[in-house]
């Protein structure tokens, strides 16, 4: 454990990149639904997500090139290639805009359930003040541009929220035997199979192979890395998925109808196991917000600085530029209580092209002898990586679906 401590690297970044409150919010819905029944579906997501995270932190390492650059420069046909940039910069770029609001909201709804509501009268709008302190914290963090920095930072409060859901969960005394069981033995409860494909989809995303990708870059030089970065990799995700399916077994020990995000089952375990669950609860949420309010425009400036081949230092003009657009949208939705409806549809939109498509490109990458050569994939990375190109098409198509409004499953 010390020599993990010692060459820890960018995968508390990316676990903390998808624990965010939409993931909190599927994840205590799915436990107040079907209880135990859909532990399985973490399991299947974090399993994709480290076989993807691991492909994604080898081609940075052994290229030196991030995904969007790699795309930009592997991509021959002018028309593919602007198709899937257009395509990568609307999913990551506009997407990550419209979403970041939800971030920083999450984060406020921590604050506010621990002291009360702030806000203070700005024309005919009453400004949040929690969004401008989360705000205000992520551009410093983020300005300072130093990967040391943010990746401590960043740690600190993932250790911070599994501690919190950790314990929330202990608290539930839970059944191991049917927590184990509802792990590793798939079934589907009558109306469940949305709530599924939503626990894959908010675990494996997109945006976070492009940082993590980008990120090893910062922390390892030399092949020789591969080791400690795949280290990081399992151990990151894999307790990022724990933190999930905490939040799941949490949900599960209430019985309650009127239980639709995190701040709702801090209330909701109140009566059982008094103030102090609901303060756990609460802090959970405000980590899980406040490190999404930061990877997000970081992702962000990442895959737009790729796509558009400019220099993807932190502490360039244009990359902040990226990242203070991101997060000055987000403050500004957050704060004013704005919910970009339309921006937020078309990312979806994007995001459900993108995702199979970055997958199969990613693919297609591995197994280029001109640049990773013996580092390419195997056989059996090959199988698993299609088994989930599959589950992404999948994923694609549902989301596709409720945007369009037509019912697939």
């Amino acid at each position: 454990m010390r020599n993990y401590f010692k060459n820890i690297g960018p995968g508390p970044l990316i676990a903390a990149a998808f624990i965010g409150p939409g993931t909190v919010t599927v994840c205590t819905l799915a436990g107040v639904g079907f209880g135990y029944a859909l532990l399985w579906a973490m399991t299947v997501s974090t399993l994709s997500t480290i076989i993807l995270q691991e492909m994604a932190s080898r081609l940075g390492i052994v290229s030196r090139n991030g995904l969007s650059e790699t795309l930009r420069m592997e991509l021959k046909n002018p028309w593919l290639k602007g198709l899937v940039m257009l395509i990568t910069i609307s999913a990551i770029g506009v997407g990550n805009a419209a979403y970041e609001a939800g971030n920083i909201t999450g984060g406020v709804l921590g604050l506010e359930t621990l002291f009360g509501n702030y806000s203070m009268p700005f024309g005919v709008f009453n400004i949040n003040v929690y969004s401008l302190v989360i705000g205000g914290l992520a551009f410093l963090l983020l300005y300072v541009g130093n990967y040391k920095i943010l990746e401590r930072a960043l740690l600190s409060l993932v250790v911070l929220m599994s501690v919190a859901f950790l314990i929330s969960a202990g608290m539930t005394r839970p059944n191991l035997s049917q927590i184990i069981k509802g792990a590793f033995v798939p079934i589907l409860p009558k109306d469940s199979l949305l709530t599924v494909i939503s626990l894959i989809g908010t675990t494996v995303v997109p945006y976070n192979l492009f940082l993590h990708a980008s990120l090893v870059k910062e922390k390892w030089q030399k092949k020789e890395d591969l080791k400690y970065a795949r280290k990081d990799t399992i151990i990151a995700v894999a307790l990022g998925g724990l933190v999930s399916m905490c939040v799941i077994i949490s949900a599960a020990s209430v019985d309650s109808g009127s239980v639709q995000n995190a701040v709702d089952l801090a209330r909701g375990l109140e009566p059982l196991f008094g103030k102090f669950a609901k303060y756990v609860m609460a802090i959970g949420l405000f980590a899980a917000g406040i490190t999404s309010a930061i990877t997000a425009p970081l992702a962000a400036a990442y895959v737009t600085c790729g796509c558009l081949g400019w220099d993807s230092n932190m502490k360039k003009k244009k990359f902040r530029s990226v990242w203070m657009v991101i997060l000055f949208l987000g403050i500004v939705f957050s704060s004013l209580n704005i919910k970009p409806v339309s921006i937020i549809k078309f990312a979806q939109v994007a995001n459900g092209l993108l995702l199979p498509l970055i997958v199969g490109i990613l693919l297609w990458i591995m197994n280029k002898q001109t640049i990773l050569g013996a580092y390419k994939n195997s056989f059996l990375q090959n199988a698993i990586g299609i088994i989930i190109l599959i589950l992404s098409v999948l994923l694609s198509t549902s989301v596709l679906s409720k945007v369009f409004g037509f019912e697939m499953f």
